[in-house]
């Protein structure tokens, strides 16, 4: 996966000036989503495999759905041509997702903003997720999108994933670190 991540890191930079240059952030989002979204369906997979199909037939395909899709003002443009057609010159494609998941990362940094998951056993009132929302905005210095994820393998307590950091208030992870300390 580190691999995947080299090679998407450039691209991914380029496509954010390009885009941030432009005014096009949120165009670009979308798009490059949706070209990862093809990318992963296995029906896609299985024809952008296909030995009988050159590199223009490639891009040519994942420009045509997601151009079907809406997002045809940034890869009917001559950089979101360009930028399929490179890609599926060098057998890159794959890498679509991996770009996708970067440029938005640029994108929140960008925008001053983060995203978080919460993870729970059961759901969150609604006055404890604005609580969250507040408390790690203070924390981290950017404005927070909170989204909700109900786990039922949970036993309670909570899970939160911002970036890089995790914070692990489970009961489960609780319990794992008192039964290390009782075994030690």
């Amino acid at each position: 996966m580190s691999d995947l991540n080299k090679v998407a890191r450039p691209y991914a930079q380029a496509i954010f000036d390009i885009a941030r240059s432009s005014d096009q952030l949120s165009g670009w989002s979308r798009a490059l989503a949706t070209a990862a979204q093809v990318i992963e369906e296995e029906t896609a997979r299985r024809f952008l495999a296909r030995p009988d199909i050159g590199p223009e037939k490639r891009a040519s395909f994942v420009e045509d759905i997601v151009n079907e899709a809406g997002c045809a003002e940034v890869f009917s443009s001559g950089r979101g041509t360009n930028l399929l057609r490179l890609l599926a010159e060098y057998g890159r494609l794959e890498v679509l997702p991996e770009i996708a998941t970067q440029f938005e990362k640029l994108k929140a940094w960008e925008e001053k903003t983060v995203r978080v998951k919460l993870i729970t056993a059961t759901g969150v009132d609604k006055s404890v997720i604005e609580s969250i929302s507040k408390a790690l905005e203070k924390r981290l210095g950017r404005a927070v999108k909170l989204e909700c994820e109900v786990r039922a393998g949970l036993i309670g307590g909570a899970i939160i994933q911002a970036e890089d950091m995790v914070i692990d208030g489970s009961v489960e992870s609780r319990l794992k670190r008192l039964a290390d300390t009782l075994v030690a």
